[in-house]
């Protein structure tokens, strides 16, 4: 039977903040709010010079704000016009994109060579048809002979 209360995973030690990391975070909070309060009373004429200001203050949030970070794995997402977009431009392929491309062309290769009677396989088909030919020709042959035969005996039977 489960036991009453939620109990963290197992091994998994308690991580506690250091009260000095604490109270610096705090004063950074403190002042990035009298910062934002002193540019809302600006006047309209300085406005315009602290609105890059506030657009930085905008886009950090929460611990960003508060901690300079810079990731450089970050792939930072930058949005496009639809005036710069290229669309003559070649994109680039995916892998399996590119392998069906291939496997067409390699198709496309093969039956062309085939069609010339290049491949192993068109041979051994051309060879086939001979032998076919051959034998289609000996039994036409063989009944020529036997009808020929036929109104012979027919011809001696009627006189």
């Amino acid at each position: 039977m489960p036991r009453g209360g939620k109990k963290g995973h197992k091994g998994r030690g308690k991580q506690f903040s250091n009260p000095e990391e604490i109270d610096r975070q705090m004063r950074a909070q403190k002042e990035l709010e009298e910062n934002a309060g002193a540019e809302k009373e600006s006047s309209d004429s300085e406005e315009e010079s602290s609105s890059d200001e506030e657009s930085e203050s905008k886009k950090r949030s929460g611990v960003e704000g508060l901690i300079e970070i810079e990731n450089p794995n970050r792939v930072s997402q930058k949005s496009k016009k639809v005036t710069e977009i290229d669309e003559g431009a070649p994109r680039e392929l995916s892998r399996r994109e590119r392998e069906e491309i291939e496997k067409q062309k390699s198709k496309e290769r093969y039956m062309k060579m085939h069609l010339e009677g290049k491949t192993e396989q068109a041979r051994a088909d051309l060879a086939r048809l001979a032998i076919i030919k051959k034998q289609r020709e000996d039994a036409a042959k063989k009944r020529e002979e036997l009808r020929k035969v036929k109104e012979a005996e027919e011809a001696k039977a009627k006189r």
